[in-house]
């Protein structure tokens, strides 16, 4: 039995894993906390599936860091980085060989398949040919998302994943989020009666936008992937996810208002560190944010030793984009956008994206004909209208070490346990974003971006492989 039809023979939904009410533990009326259990349909390995990273930035480091916390399970046996510091890095944190460290992606293929896995983290645009390469050589792959760039590529990966048999998983990672997981069951269970529409918001929080979207990789969306993609088809996915039905038409707006070189205030400079007269006040001031703050670091690539972080970050400040105005830099991601999507049976839901806010979090609501649920990935609030009564559920989940409040509730080490499963069994039903799971929502997507430029209502056309 695979895992879907397991969980659906215990009366619950698909998720990470089975949550069964006798295991939550009440923590007041009508509040219950839960963790997940172990997945049912893992079973024990007799070794560690192996794998090499592509790309060992913030991402390719939490998936690897998986295999440095249960070296039981999965084994980095090679890396593909061009920056030297996170190369030398993660070779020394996995004890990878020199004979399997590489500059580029490329050269990993150019030697016979030495691993299980290849787990590709690399920038956007640099998804596509990689997957491609690896699926041809046999190799499963955990594929980070976006999948890639465009329509057609993305139905490429598809294809031949079909093709070759091979498991590719795309790191939708809130799908294993204990958070999400409990609304998709409680949403299948009727908890709410029959969904009607849902709401959705993701607030990216203004210092992250001016990080990842102004000065950040993300600036340019001709150069990696628009907004909607990059940031935010976690979200498209996970409503999608959670009503469980396909969706058929949507419609988007939003721009770039604030990031642009006519709002740049009188004394400003071309970089924070020129002597900007308004920096002080400025709350996109990047001495404030990575110097005197020391948050969003990761990217500057410090040294081990502590006492030259001052020094570095000033350098940094300098020399790269990081240290930029953010209203000078060569951006065009817009900073707030809103989509109207229409799903099977007649179920509406709205997105919002907004860049201008203090917070981080997504924030759900979810309207059926007989209840409601509200939800902020902390607790989930489910309202009965025939009792008037409420129950509040909240997760327990860990997040991953090193990389506290990602925002993912946990999930990003959840989906590695499972695709390590997975590849071990060489399974892929004991995933639940495999990449013929995952690609409706890139397609709602790059349907957006379309719309939002052109102003139409766009279909969603799903062609099945």
């Amino acid at each position: 039995m695979n895992r879907r039809n397991l969980l659906k023979s215990l009366g619950l939904s698909i998720g990470a894993a089975v949550i069964s009410t006798e295991a939550l533990a009440k923590l007041g009326e009508n509040s219950y906390g839960y963790q997940i259990p172990a997945n049912p349909l893992h079973k024990p390995m007799a070794k560690p599936i192996t794998a090499i990273t592509l790309g060992a930035g913030n991402r390719g480091t939490v998936y690897g860091n998986f295999a440095a916390k249960f070296p039981d399970q999965m084994k980095i046996v090679g890396v593909a980085e061009p920056v030297e510091f996170r190369n030398d890095l993660y070779a020394k944190t996995h004890s990878i060989p020199d004979e399997h460290r590489f500059d580029t992606w490329e050269r990993v293929f150019d030697k016979p398949k030495f691993a299980d896995a290849i787990i590709i983290s690399t920038p956007d645009y640099m998804h596509y040919a990689p997957c491609m390469k690896a699926l041809q050589m046999g190799y499963d792959i955990l594929l980070e998302k976006p999948i890639a760039p465009t329509e057609k590529e993305c139905r490429d990966i598809l294809a031949l994943a079909k093709k070759t048999g091979r498991i590719v998983a795309v790191c939708h990672v809130l799908r294993y989020a204990p958070y999400f997981v409990k609304m998709k069951e409680l949403v299948a269970q009727g908890a709410i009666g029959e969904v009607i529409s849902v709401q959705h918001f993701e607030p990216i929080e203004h210092t992250h936008m001016a990080h990842s979207y102004v000065r950040g990789n993300w600036y340019d969306s001709k150069a990696t992937t628009p907004i909607i993609l990059a940031k935010s088809c976690h979200d498209l996915d996970i409503v999608k996810w959670v009503i469980n039905k396909q969706s058929k038409q949507i419609v988007a707006m939003g721009d770039l208002k604030w990031f642009r070189k006519e709002n740049a205030p009188e004394g400003s400079t071309a970089r924070c560190t020129d002597g900007c007269k308004v920096e002080r006040e400025c709350p996109y001031s990047a001495i404030k944010e990575y110097h005197e703050r020391r948050t969003r670091n990761k990217v500057l690539d410090l040294p081990a030793d502590k006492s030259k972080h001052s020094e570095v970050i000033m350098e940094r400040l300098r020399t790269t984009n990081y240290g930029r105005c953010v209203y000078r830099m060569e951006n065009d991601q817009p900073d707030h956008y809103i989509t109207s999507i229409m799903f099977d049976d007649n179920v509406t839901a709205s997105f919002s994206m907004e860049a201008f806010t203090s917070y981080h979090g997504r924030r759900t609501r979810v309207m059926g004909s007989m209840g409601d649920m509200v939800g902020d990935m902390k607790e989930l609030v489910v309202t009965d209208f025939r009792t008037r009564e409420s129950t509040k559920f909240i997760p327990q989940a860990e997040d991953v070490e090193g990389y506290k409040n990602s925002g993912h509730g946990g999930g990003d080490w959840l989906l590695v346990k499972d695709f390590v499963q997975a590849v071990s069994q060489q399974d892929p039903n004991l995933l639940t974003s495999t990449i013929d799971e995952s690609i409706e929502s890139h397609i709602m997507g790059f349907m957006a971006e379309e719309s939002r430029k052109k102003g139409k209502v766009m279909p969603i056309k799903m062609q099945r492989v």
